[in-house]
């Protein structure tokens, strides 16, 4: 679990591993350098292992300490914002060992304030890189209440195989937060590895309470890293069209702008659609400026690739994100 400065948040979710049984299991906290006593609390009143930081290092870096620190078998993924149903992690667990080549295992998040509301049951992607929670805003209609091969889970209630992470490596550092999950999810379908979604393992998310929904700075993280992760991951012919998908998807966001919805609505007025212009220019730019270094990375997989180019255009076209929904 990483942490910075939710020490309430922080307290529920912990709350909420009191609650799992099935499985054995150790609790790492990774926190980013708090003010809050987040870290003091989660030692004094829980007896939960801490790693501080003197800094906010990120996602990625927090939970790549975390990963290090372990001695499980499997690694789970918990965000400080969200409070797992008893039996979450059992399930997590069945799931994973219900074959060898299953790598992953993905919960069904649910909106805290709304449980009635799906957070996310798995990922789909969009072409261009943007991925986004499948079901994402949709009513539970019991729709998602099948045990099923998805693309990857969503990292904010994950569980991970360890031996998988040994062979593939951990979270790039370099995307920092958001779309990290992604970038290792298929990374990791690259590798041969599958991912499970199984429905009895429930979580309860805050949505959007580490950056908040109207952050700018949460819209150029989100639109740097899908051009890394394409930029790193996705077959030639794919990352030759990413021009044209990106504007498809701004053709959906302008189309969203008249409807009142999407993310467009936590930016309202054109002086706020104005800040999220700006906020994906930056993000675009600094993504050209890191593209170097992420095409050395790319070399990199090609270590323990077992996906041919067209079977990894095959595996994102099948989990394709609509284009009605990728605003």
């Amino acid at each position: 679990m990483v942490n910075w400065n939710r020490k309430e948040l922080l307290r529920a979710c912990l709350l909420s591993l009191q609650r799992q049984t099935g499985v054995p299991f150790e609790v790492i906290v990774v926190d980013n350098g708090s003010a809050d006593g987040s870290a003091e609390m989660a030692e004094s009143e829980f007896g939960s292992r801490v790693i501080r930081n003197t800094q906010n290092r990120g996602f990625c870096a927090a939970n790549n300490q975390g990963i290090r620190a372990a001695q499980g078998e499997f690694i789970g993924l918990l965000n400080n914002d969200a409070e797992a149903e008893p039996g979450w992690l059992y399930a997590l667990w069945k799931a994973c060992r219900s074959a060898p080549d299953v790598g992953m295992a993905a919960s069904k998040i649910l909106v805290w304030e709304n449980p009635r509301i799906i957070d996310k049951a798995g990922h789909l992607i969009f072409p261009d890189g943007q991925n986004r929670g499948r079901g994402s805003g949709a009513l539970d209609r019991g729709q998602y209440d099948r045990e099923e091969e998805v693309l990857w889970p969503d990292g904010c209630a994950a569980l991970y195989r360890k031996e998988m992470l040994d062979q593939i490596g951990g979270f790039d550092e370099d995307f920092f937060a958001y779309g990290d999950d992604a970038e290792l999810g298929l990374r990791a379908r690259i590798a041969g590895w599958r991912c499970i979604y199984t429905p009895q393992a429930v979580v309860r998310h805050h949505r959007g309470s580490t950056m908040g929904k109207d952050s700018v700075r949460r819209l150029e993280l989100i639109e740097r890293n899908r051009l890394l992760l394409a930029i790193k991951l996705f077959p030639a012919s794919l990352l030759a069209l990413n021009p044209v998908y990106f504007a498809l998807r701004l053709a959906a966001g302008i189309l969203a702008v008249h409807r009142g919805v999407g993310d467009t609505v936590h930016f309202p007025g054109w002086r706020g659609k104005w800040r999220m212009a700006q906020a994906l220019v930056r993000g675009d730019v600094d993504a050209l400026r890191m593209a170097r270094r992420i095409w050395r990375k790319r070399a990199e997989v090609q270590r323990f690739r077992r996906l041919d180019a067209r079977s990894v255009r095959k595996l994102i076209l099948t989990h394709r994100l609509g284009w009605k929904d990728v605003a």
